[in-house]
């Protein structure tokens, strides 16, 4: 079984933002990190081969901890830009994964995960309560409308879509 990797949390997104800038730059896409702080971006990349530039903000998690997914804001749910993508980083020392999604569809999966997780009664039958947090994961266990367990696996390592 392969160890996964413990560490504050600032070196673990350092480490999925260059595993993602490795990834790009090995497939001769011309990427550089963001500023520190800019507001939605943790990469640019400027295709050599006349593409239009994109944006793409990287999630990483070093294990899947007790909920299995990346933790989101509400925020996420209203960026849908053509030219904005996830990286969902899965960091492992030995077999790291990373999932390429486009924002419209990281904003819609989340939008409607929050709206089911809402209208589902808690441990204790309890109505949950309005957050601006929102969960990003493979199989989410309430049922979702075109999001089946397993959805997140078509965009492993999909760099094509960038």
């Amino acid at each position: 079984m392969s160890e996964k990797i413990k560490s504050d949390t600032q070196l673990v997104g350092a480490a999925g933002e260059h595993l993602v800038l490795s990834r790009l730059l090995a497939r001769g896409i011309l990427a550089a990190q963001a500023p520190r702080g800019t507001r939605k971006a943790d990469i640019l990349v400027n295709h050599l081969d006349g593409k239009a530039p994109c944006l793409i903000q990287v999630k990483t998690r070093s294990s899947k901890g007790a909920d299995g997914g990346w933790h989101m804001k509400a925020k996420h749910e209203d960026i849908k830009d053509k030219d904005m993508f996830y990286c969902f980083v899965d960091l492992d020392y030995k077999d790291s994964n990373v999932f390429v999604i486009p924002a419209k569809k990281v904003a819609k999966v989340i939008k409607a995960s929050y709206k089911a997780w809402l209208s589902t009664p808690g441990k204790k039958g309890q109505a949950h309560n309005e957050t601006v947090m929102r969960w990003m994961t493979a199989e989410y266990p309430w049922k979702l409308p075109g999001v089946e367990p397993g959805w997140m696996d078509e965009y492993l390592e999909k760099w094509e879509l960038l």
